[in-house]
């Protein structure tokens, strides 16, 4: 089975709740369990968080768009990340030490438990593009 999906959203907390109801929805047309659809929902909403979080950082108000593109080709599943916000220094990502026992900081951390790959990668007419691959 092969699936192409992408759709933007506003980069706005306020969009999490979209950006969760459609990975569930390009989710139900894959045959993966019920946990495992939830680990990659969670995923990418966290990825989704912090680009709202981090990439645009000090901007108050934007209509700027962020495009999450999910797609299954033999085995793989990719989940691609795009957004204008301030680049991204892929060393400078790390998530807080688990036993700092406080809300937060710890979205890094949960992403790379449940995906394979965890990748910054260069695209055209964009700042990042964070890809997540899970192996199957």
């Amino acid at each position: 089975m092969n699936i192409e999906e992408s759709k933007d959203f506003l980069v706005s907390t306020a969009s999490l709740k979209d950006v969760r109801t459609f990975s569930r929805e390009v989710f139900e047309k894959i045959n993966l369990p019920q946990d495992q659809k939830d680990e990659l929902v969670l995923a990418i909403a966290e990825a989704a968080q912090n680009i709202v979080k981090h990439a645009y950082r000090d901007v108050t108000e934007t209509s700027d768009r962020m495009e999450i593109k999910i797609s299954l080709k033999d085995n793989d599943l990719e989940i691609g990340f795009f957004d204008k916000g301030k680049a991204v220094v892929p060393e400078n990502v790390k998530h807080r030490k688990l036993d700092d026992i406080k809300p937060g900081g710890l979205g890094t951390f949960f992403i790379k438990q449940i995906m394979d790959e965890v990748v910054f990668k260069e695209a055209t007419g964009w700042h990042n593009n964070l890809v997540l691959t899970k192996h199957y």
